[in-house]
Protein backbone atom coordinates (compact mmCIF):
# COMPACT_ATOMS: atom_id res chain seq x y z
CA UNK A 1 0.00 0.00 0.00
CA UNK A 2 1.39 3.49 -1.04
CA UNK A 3 0.87 6.10 0.80
CA UNK A 4 0.09 9.96 -0.51
CA UNK A 5 -0.44 11.49 3.13
CA UNK A 6 1.67 10.06 5.78
CA UNK A 7 -0.66 11.84 9.02
CA UNK A 8 -3.47 10.14 7.20
CA UNK A 9 -2.07 6.86 6.33
CA UNK A 10 -0.72 6.87 10.08
CA UNK A 11 -4.28 7.00 10.84
CA UNK A 12 -5.55 3.97 8.63
CA UNK A 13 -2.77 1.86 9.72
CA UNK A 14 -3.80 2.48 13.45
CA UNK A 15 -7.53 2.19 12.86
CA UNK A 16 -6.39 -1.47 11.32
CA UNK A 17 -4.45 -2.42 14.64
CA UNK A 18 -7.77 -1.94 16.96
CA UNK A 19 -9.87 -4.04 15.28
CA UNK A 20 -10.03 -7.94 16.60
CA UNK A 21 -11.87 -10.91 15.48
CA UNK A 22 -13.85 -12.01 18.69
CA UNK A 23 -15.84 -14.81 16.90
CA UNK A 24 -15.53 -15.98 13.49
CA UNK A 25 -16.77 -19.05 11.24
CA UNK A 26 -16.96 -22.22 12.89
CA UNK A 27 -16.78 -20.53 16.18
CA UNK A 28 -19.91 -18.55 15.75
CA UNK A 29 -21.83 -21.48 14.74
CA UNK A 30 -20.74 -23.30 17.62
CA UNK A 31 -21.84 -20.45 19.81
CA UNK A 32 -25.27 -20.58 17.82
CA UNK A 33 -25.78 -24.37 18.36
CA UNK A 34 -24.90 -23.41 21.84
CA UNK A 35 -27.54 -21.16 22.09
CA UNK A 36 -29.84 -23.45 20.15
CA UNK A 37 -29.50 -26.01 23.21
CA UNK A 38 -29.94 -23.21 25.74
CA UNK A 39 -33.30 -23.08 24.72
CA UNK A 40 -34.47 -26.61 23.49
CA UNK A 41 -32.80 -27.54 27.94
CA UNK A 42 -35.08 -25.17 29.23
CA UNK A 43 -38.11 -24.95 26.80
CA UNK A 44 -38.06 -28.85 25.51
CA UNK A 45 -39.82 -28.76 22.16
CA UNK A 46 -40.55 -25.15 22.59
CA UNK A 47 -44.64 -26.26 22.74
CA UNK A 48 -45.59 -22.71 24.41
CA UNK A 49 -42.65 -20.66 23.42
CA UNK A 50 -42.32 -18.07 20.63
CA UNK A 51 -39.11 -16.81 19.32
CA UNK A 52 -38.73 -13.00 18.30
CA UNK A 53 -35.71 -11.85 16.47
CA UNK A 54 -35.43 -7.86 17.00
CA UNK A 55 -34.88 -5.92 13.79
CA UNK A 56 -32.25 -5.40 12.32
CA UNK A 57 -29.66 -7.94 13.84
CA UNK A 58 -31.55 -10.46 15.95
CA UNK A 59 -33.55 -11.10 12.92
CA UNK A 60 -30.21 -12.78 11.41
CA UNK A 61 -29.69 -14.56 14.72
CA UNK A 62 -33.06 -15.33 14.78
CA UNK A 63 -32.94 -16.95 11.25
CA UNK A 64 -29.85 -18.85 12.06
CA UNK A 65 -31.01 -20.25 15.57
CA UNK A 66 -34.59 -21.77 13.64
CA UNK A 67 -32.55 -22.85 11.04
CA UNK A 68 -30.20 -25.07 13.25
CA UNK A 69 -33.39 -25.81 15.54
CA UNK A 70 -35.47 -27.42 11.93
CA UNK A 71 -32.61 -29.11 11.09
CA UNK A 72 -30.42 -30.69 13.74
CA UNK A 73 -33.45 -31.05 16.00
CA UNK A 74 -36.56 -32.07 13.63
CA UNK A 75 -38.63 -29.17 15.08
CA UNK A 76 -41.14 -27.76 12.71
CA UNK A 77 -43.54 -25.12 13.18
CA UNK A 78 -41.23 -23.26 15.24
CA UNK A 79 -43.25 -19.63 15.83
CA UNK A 80 -40.86 -17.34 15.12
CA UNK A 81 -41.66 -13.62 14.37
CA UNK A 82 -39.67 -10.16 13.52
CA UNK A 83 -40.10 -7.49 15.86
CA UNK A 84 -39.23 -3.89 14.49
CA UNK A 85 -38.67 -1.31 17.52
CA UNK A 86 -37.99 2.04 15.49
CA UNK A 87 -41.18 4.04 17.40
CA UNK A 88 -40.47 2.57 20.53
CA UNK A 89 -36.65 3.80 20.72
CA UNK A 90 -36.17 6.70 23.21
CA UNK A 91 -33.52 8.32 20.62
CA UNK A 92 -36.30 8.65 18.25
CA UNK A 93 -35.62 12.16 18.07
CA UNK A 94 -31.82 12.81 18.05
CA UNK A 95 -32.13 11.18 14.57
CA UNK A 96 -33.77 9.36 11.56
CA UNK A 97 -34.36 5.57 11.79
CA UNK A 98 -35.91 4.31 8.90
CA UNK A 99 -38.87 1.81 9.93
CA UNK A 100 -38.08 -2.17 9.58
CA UNK A 101 -41.11 -4.78 9.00
CA UNK A 102 -42.62 -6.26 11.83
CA UNK A 103 -44.26 -9.72 11.30
CA UNK A 104 -45.37 -11.53 14.10
CA UNK A 105 -48.25 -14.02 12.24
CA UNK A 106 -49.66 -15.16 16.39
CA UNK A 107 -50.60 -14.25 19.18
CA UNK A 108 -48.26 -14.14 22.38
CA UNK A 109 -50.79 -14.02 24.84
CA UNK A 110 -49.85 -16.79 27.67
CA UNK A 111 -46.53 -17.25 25.89
CA UNK A 112 -43.00 -17.71 26.72
CA UNK A 113 -41.60 -15.01 24.13
CA UNK A 114 -37.56 -15.62 23.65
CA UNK A 115 -36.72 -12.06 22.39
CA UNK A 116 -33.23 -12.56 20.32
CA UNK A 117 -30.99 -9.92 19.71
CA UNK A 118 -26.84 -10.02 18.01
CA UNK A 119 -25.88 -7.50 20.63
CA UNK A 120 -26.95 -6.41 24.53
CA UNK A 121 -25.21 -3.15 24.82
CA UNK A 122 -27.33 -0.20 27.22
CA UNK A 123 -30.19 -2.20 27.08
CA UNK A 124 -32.46 0.42 25.26
CA UNK A 125 -32.69 -1.56 22.58
CA UNK A 126 -34.28 -4.63 24.77
CA UNK A 127 -36.59 -1.56 26.53
CA UNK A 128 -37.68 -0.38 23.73
CA UNK A 129 -38.46 -4.45 22.31
CA UNK A 130 -40.83 -5.25 25.70
CA UNK A 131 -42.26 -2.06 25.00
CA UNK A 132 -43.23 -3.08 21.43
CA UNK A 133 -44.39 -6.65 22.26
CA UNK A 134 -47.20 -5.22 24.72
CA UNK A 135 -49.20 -4.30 21.36
CA UNK A 136 -49.29 -7.69 20.27
CA UNK A 137 -50.59 -9.27 23.61
CA UNK A 138 -49.52 -10.27 27.74
CA UNK A 139 -46.73 -13.25 27.56
CA UNK A 140 -46.75 -15.33 30.07
CA UNK A 141 -42.58 -14.67 30.51
CA UNK A 142 -40.03 -12.76 28.65
CA UNK A 143 -36.87 -14.12 27.96
CA UNK A 144 -33.43 -12.41 26.22
CA UNK A 145 -31.31 -14.56 24.44
CA UNK A 146 -28.08 -12.50 22.93
CA UNK A 147 -25.26 -13.29 20.64
CA UNK A 148 -22.78 -10.81 22.32
CA UNK A 149 -23.67 -9.48 25.98
CA UNK A 150 -21.47 -6.25 26.49
CA UNK A 151 -21.95 -6.14 30.15
CA UNK A 152 -19.93 -3.45 31.28
CA UNK A 153 -22.08 -0.50 28.99
CA UNK A 154 -25.38 -1.23 30.64
CA UNK A 155 -27.32 1.58 31.35
CA UNK A 156 -30.93 -0.07 32.80
CA UNK A 157 -31.10 -3.44 34.80
CA UNK A 158 -31.52 -5.59 32.16
CA UNK A 159 -29.44 -9.08 31.77
CA UNK A 160 -29.74 -11.58 29.10
CA UNK A 161 -30.93 -15.24 29.58
CA UNK A 162 -29.00 -16.90 27.18
CA UNK A 163 -25.79 -15.65 26.43
CA UNK A 164 -23.22 -16.86 23.40
CA UNK A 165 -20.29 -14.66 24.60
CA UNK A 166 -19.44 -11.76 27.59
CA UNK A 167 -17.15 -9.04 26.06
CA UNK A 168 -15.82 -6.32 28.21
CA UNK A 169 -15.67 -3.39 26.19
CA UNK A 170 -15.21 0.59 26.82
CA UNK A 171 -18.17 2.99 25.75
CA UNK A 172 -15.69 4.03 22.94
CA UNK A 173 -15.64 0.59 21.15
CA UNK A 174 -17.84 -1.16 19.16
CA UNK A 175 -18.94 -4.91 18.55
CA UNK A 176 -20.30 -4.95 14.89
CA UNK A 177 -21.60 -8.93 13.82
CA UNK A 178 -20.83 -9.09 10.00
CA UNK A 179 -23.60 -12.26 8.67
CA UNK A 180 -22.10 -11.82 5.49
CA UNK A 181 -18.40 -12.47 6.66
CA UNK A 182 -19.49 -14.97 9.54
CA UNK A 183 -17.48 -12.91 11.89
CA UNK A 184 -17.94 -10.57 14.94
CA UNK A 185 -15.53 -7.98 15.34
CA UNK A 186 -14.63 -5.64 18.48
CA UNK A 187 -13.17 -2.22 17.37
Amino acid sequence: MWCINSSACSIFIKSLAVLKVILKGKQLNITIQRLCHQLLEMHGDLHDTVLIGIQTGGVFLADKMVEHLMQDHSLQNIPYGKLDITFYRDDLRKELHIANQTDIPFSIEDKKVVLIDDVLYTGRTIRAAMDALQDFGRPKKVELCVLIDRKDSRQLPIQPDYCGMIVESVMSERVKVSWENEEVILS
